[in-house]
């Protein structure tokens, strides 16, 4: 009888801790926020800092309002040098493999309807995108390691009628809103989010999967929205760990007014289009804050670690193409090969922290810090993988680098700071490649004729110029030679084609 009588406490009190034990063992949910086209400097966020390290606010960031970016910010980490692929694709591609660009070969936007090579763009370029074939997807390496597979939005990585057309084929368990297409045809649920007016053989950009809210007045960011809060509580009812990527068609055109907040950009000072970007732009934040809210609410937010990040650069209607504006005080933007169309906003951070959790533990984040080293978009990927113990699947290269180190606030000795933009194809800028090492960055024009400056190199020295006014490689050329013999080595390292002749012959880069 005594000892019954000890037996039963201390039975119940294991009982009691068992489950508190596994609850505390589960994988940690991975929400992966991806906004098209937002670019460095479209947000009330500063990441540009001044000399001494601080964040400096620049007039764009009064221009927007984006208070849950703030507020995900202070709680985690923000990047003031993040790069992208200058266009979606690329990017999307590298995000989903931990690849560049030069190396999957996606390396041009694709067209849902043909092929988007350009008059010399290698014949052999990728075209067709990521395959059900492709093993090493994010989503198909952590379905493996026990989690439901999200994806809501803009998805772009596959033409029409191929197999990364649907998201379904890459690994994920479901796909809402995601197809061929780079941008929607309307934001308006009246329009059933397709364009209303078209011509023959002009396709209609239709949004899939939401056809509960056509004829409705439901914009499209909040849809995608309301689906992804769906989404969250199925998965946390099913006490499945998560990877959702959130992938919003918002920034890009057609710039369409969101009325929830297009009165709050009613001066003149950019103009109507810019007033109809900057709502897009509040609407899509408004999105990262009801997403936060709903992981609080479910009780999940210590758990989720969150991923905020652009694609390429701004397309906001604002300024030169070329020179200083959509990006100010960066130049260029979207598309181009300046600073302003291949920097994105990164912030990392988990949606509550707490201290005790194991797997901040595992993984801390420094709280309202700007870390300096840069990063790229390829490094999401591994530090995924990193995070949760998961080996890189057998014969899967990958060159981005872990950010674990980065995001407690230290620098990496181990990341090269380095980051190669291959473009072999007809665009804004056109058949070039940048690599930016250290403070260096040089940009190599296969057709100087198609570019804007005329000039088949440009060299920059961004610690001491870092708005790209000054071209210094007549000045030097002894740094213009090192720096494309490293860039050639680059180039091979990552397997890349290149642009071809009029002859057909690959082009080379040559110093």
């Amino acid at each position: 009888m005594k000892t019954k009588a000890i037996c039963f406490p201390l039975c119940f009190i294991t009982l009691l801790i068992m489950p508190m034990l596994g609850a505390a063992q589960e994988k940690p949910n991975v929400l992966l926020f991806l906004v098209d086209d937002m670019g460095l400097m479209d947000t009330s966020v500063p990441f540009l800092t001044d000399t001494a390290g601080n964040p400096k606010r620049y007039p764009l960031n009064d221009w927007y309002r984006t208070p849950n970016m703030e507020r995900l910010a202070k709680l985690g980490t923000r990047f003031s040098t993040f790069y992208a692929q200058s266009v979606c694709s690329p990017s999307r591609a590298s995000l989903l493999t931990g690849q560049n660009a030069a190396r999957h070969r996606t390396t041009q936007w694709i067209r849902p309807s043909e092929n988007n090579r350009g008059e010399f763009g290698p014949m052999d370029w990728n075209w067709k995108g990521l395959k059900a074939s492709d093993n090493a997807t994010l989503p198909k390496v952590l379905k493996a390691d026990g989690y439901r597979t999200i994806f809501l939005g803009k998805a772009h990585f596959g033409p029409l009628g191929s197999e990364g057309e649907n998201p379904l084929n890459l690994g994920f368990d479901v796909n809402i809103g995601g197809g061929s297409w780079g941008q929607p045809g309307s934001y308006l649920g009246m329009d059933d989010y397709k364009r209303t007016v078209t011509k023959p053989g002009v396709l209609d950009f239709q949004v899939p999967n939401l056809e509960k809210y056509h004829n409705t007045e439901t914009f499209l960011t909040e849809a995608l929205t309301l689906e992804a809060k769906e989404e969250i509580k199925k998965a946390a009812a099913s006490k499945e760990p998560f990877f959702l990527e959130m992938s919003h068609y918002a920034l890009h055109a057609p710039f369409m007014t969101d009325p929830r907040f297009i009165e709050n950009y009613t001066s003149g000072e950019y103009g109507d289009k810019a007033q109809r970007f900057a709502a897009l732009v509040e609407g899509m934040d408004k999105s990262l804050g009801d997403l936060l809210d709903v992981l609080d609410e479910l009780g999940i937010a210590e758990n989720t670690l969150v991923f905020f990040v652009g694609d390429n650069g701004s397309d906001a209607p604002i300024g030169d193409m070329y020179q200083v504006g959509s990006s100010a005080p960066l130049r260029g933007k979207k598309g181009t090969h300046y600073e302003g169309g291949m920097r994105v906003p990164f912030i990392a951070a988990w949606a509550k922290p707490e201290a005790n959790n194991i797997w901040q533990k595992k993984l801390p984040i420094a709280q309202n810090f700007v870390q300096h080293q840069m990063g790229t978009i390829m490094d999401i990927y591994p530090t995924i993988l990193d995070m949760l113990s998961i080996e890189t699947p057998k014969r899967h290269i990958v060159d981005g680098v872990s950010l674990g180190e980065n995001l407690k606030g230290n620098s990496n000795q181990k990341n090269p700071e380095m980051f190669l933009m291959h473009f072999p194809h007809s665009h804004r800028s056109s058949y070039f490649t940048s690599y930016r090492n250290g403070d260096w960055k040089l940009v190599y024009h296969y057709y100087p004729d198609m570019n804007v400056e005329k000039v088949k190199y440009e060299l920059f020295n961004l610690s001491k110029d870092p708005y790209e006014q000054s071209n210094l490689a007549s000045d030097d050329p002894v740094k213009l030679k090192q720096m494309v013999k490293l860039m050639k080595a680059q180039l091979k390292k990552e397997d890349a084609l290149y642009p071809i002749d009029s002859s057909g012959e690959p082009m080379m880069p040559h110093f």
